[in-house]
């Protein structure tokens, strides 16, 4: 971890660390990634209206020229979500569970909306192990519910074994 921050710090100065605020089992809290986009991000999705409902559709840009060079071999490799052990070791994530999301995107949950807030987001899960940025938002909303209504220890366990091999795959990740 240090030494992709000091890479981050290098490459593309400070800040290295980005603050993400996201809904978590007892309201937002800011989960924590090294920065991947270029400083003006805001600005360029704020000017691109095919950009801004690109985004809404899935929440992420497919080929978003806001990541920075190094911001897409980091994301490629999910290296960037590495502080999130902080957010780990402070209790507001557990290392397996449904994928973190922002207040905009708990709408899209549906009926499912509470059932997601019953749970600490992961920073792996069923969908980053089997899905990633491969499936529609829809399918990742099934996957989320399947695994919270169906948890089982076992399932974690599976899941944490597999995530080594789907990171270094790099298959699905943007």
């Amino acid at each position: 971890m240090l030494a992709v921050a000091v890479l981050v710090f290098l490459v593309e100065g400070s800040p290295v660390v980005h603050r993400r605020r996201v809904l978590g089992l007892h309201g937002e809290f800011d989960a924590f990634k090294f920065r991947t986009m270029r400083y003006d991000s805001d600005h360029i999705l704020a000017s691109d209206r095919d950009l801004q409902y690109a985004y809404t559709q899935n929440f992420k840009l497919k080929s978003d020229p806001r990541i920075t060079k190094l911001g897409r071999c980091l994301r490629k490799y999910s290296l960037d979500e590495l502080p999130q052990l902080f957010n780990v070791l402070t209790g507001q994530m557990s290392l397996v569970g449904p994928r973190m999301i922002t207040a905009p995107e708990l709408a899209r949950y549906g009926e499912y909306k509470s059932l997601l807030m019953t749970v600490k987001p992961g920073l792996t899960g069923y969908w980053q192990v089997h899905g990633r940025q491969d499936v529609s938002y829809e399918e990742r909303v099934r996957m989320d519910v399947a695994y919270i209504t169906h948890w089982t220890l076992k399932m974690d366990i599976q899941l944490l074994l597999l995530t080594p091999l789907r990171v270094i795959r790099g298959k699905g990740a943007y």
